[in-house]
């Protein structure tokens, strides 16, 4: 993967414009068990309410995404981290990660947290601690009639 080059994007404001949301959808529905299935529209109102949005291009393909919340100085989250599987293991996560992380929204929070379905060990490296005690959740029957009650398990695991 060492002669791959890549254009690593930040995306801080015009959303709309700087990411292809069908590719994002594209990228989501081979990579994401837990992401399949997101409509275009759905996925535009996630991103454009999300700040920084970051992602990762090779020339004009879209092979790494990840976005976060906050309120600015206390908390904020990480949501949907992607990388493209054939571009695992290149350092792309860890990237995205630091570079929300960096982020001058996020740089001051007092804490960070992460959704995380089976990736624990990779978020530890990065610096992230479990955090069992803070796992709560709501679930709104509307958007979980097409998940599988094994997904939402699976789902209800955070660490931060």
């Amino acid at each position: 993967m060492n002669s791959l080059q890549i254009q690593f994007r930040e995306q801080i404001c015009d959303r709309h414009s700087q990411i292809d949301l069908y590719q994002l959808q594209e990228l989501f529905n081979i990579s994401a068990f837990w992401a399949k299935g997101r409509s275009i529209e759905d996925l535009g109102i996630a991103v454009a309410n999300s700040d920084p949005v970051i992602f990762v291009c090779n020339g004009e393909q879209l092979i790494g995404f990840a976005r976060a919340t906050s309120d600015g100085i206390y908390r904020a989250t990480i949501w949907d981290v992607v990388i493209h599987p054939k571009y695992r293991g290149t350092g792309l996560g860890s990237k995205l990660i630091k570079t929300i992380l960096n982020h001058p929204r996020l740089k001051c929070v007092e804490r960070v947290y992460v959704m995380t379905t089976c990736q624990q060990g990779f978020y530890e490296k990065i610096g992230f601690q479990p955090n069992s005690s803070t796992t709560m959740v709501l679930h709104r029957q509307s958007k979980l009639d097409s998940v599988t009650t094994e997904e939402v398990q699976l789902q209800e695991s955070i660490v931060g």
